[in-house]
């Protein structure tokens, strides 16, 4: 078929067009797997290094990584974060407790809301809710505090007097993350537990004496040990977000607000994964 040589022209050049349409989405594609691996990649060898300095510190005598900054980082992301995590958790405790109470009502089972608030806070309520408020009031911090080190040119002060910038900044704050989340999940568990109990009490009718029976009677060990554990995996994947974001700040004070951002992205993203991870292993084991 013969075609006009000017419709041949549009035709290649519709095609050109085409064709660059579809290299440019395949390159942004390519570009952002590329970053994406980067940045699992650079967080995965800060852990282990973050790993290894703490073995040393524990084990080898004559290695200090910053004991004070470990007090210091336990007492600013753990003891500051008390109230608001006891805030948050009694008020946890209290909605399952009203929201269970009338479908629990229509069975005549009022009484075995302790069972259902007891497993849902020591699993899974108590470790994400802690961590969730962690990763807002402390883990933001933390990325701010490194970044804006890293934009006064802080960090190679430390390099240049032979410091490593993990072993006496990373190290203590994943630490006080790993700490503070597992001691405040703990306490947020008892703070829920009790105000589901005093919610049952005044306003369900439930006596404290079937509240606590009924508790204790549904709860293992295991329930409280896996929340536990989740907390001390949430707060690692915490402080070490938080400090690999502030150590790739660049461009001043606008790239401290974008590593701050995305600090809070990633660790509650991150959190949500591991927790459906672990839940899924757990139920395979048949501890869920």
């Amino acid at each position: 078929m013969y075609l006009h040589p000017g419709a041949r022209n549009m035709s290649d050049s519709q095609t050109k067009k085409t064709t660059g349409r579809i290299v440019a989405q395949v390159t942004r594609l390519g570009g952002a797997i590329n970053a994406s691996l980067e940045y699992v990649g650079g967080m995965a060898y800060m852990a282990l290094d973050t790993l290894v300095w703490c073995g040393r510190a524990w084990f080898r005598k004559g290695v200090r990584f910053g004991r004070e900054a470990l007090y210091g980082q336990i007492v600013r992301i753990g003891v500051r974060s008390i109230f608001i995590i006891a805030l948050l958790c009694a008020c946890i405790g209290m909605i399952l407790t009203l929201q269970m109470a009338p479908p629990l009502e229509d069975f005549g089972q009022k009484d075995v809301v302790a069972n259902i608030v007891g497993v849902a806070v020591l699993r899974e309520l108590g470790p994400l809710i802690s961590a969730i408020v962690l990763t807002g009031f402390a883990g933001a911090s933390i990325a701010a505090e490194i970044g804006t080190m890293v934009v006064g040119e802080e960090i190679e002060a430390l390099e240049s007097m032979a410091l490593n910038p993990v072993r006496f900044l990373v190290l203590p704050r994943v630490l006080a993350s790993v700490i503070s989340l597992t001691l405040l999940c703990v306490f947020g568990d008892v703070i829920a537990i009790l105000a589901s109990a005093g919610a049952s009490w005044l306003i369900l009718d439930v006596p404290l004496g079937v509240f606590e029976s009924n508790l204790l009677g549904q709860v293992k060990l295991s329930d409280f040990l896996t929340g536990v554990g989740k907390a001390a995996i949430f707060g690692f994947l915490i402080g070490l977000i938080s400090c690999y974001n502030g150590l790739r700040v660049s461009g001043g004070a606008a790239g401290v607000g974008h590593a701050t951002t995305l600090t809070v992205v990633h660790s509650i993203v991150s959190i949500i994964v591991a927790d459906m991870i672990f839940t899924a292993i757990f139920y395979i084991l048949g501890w869920a």
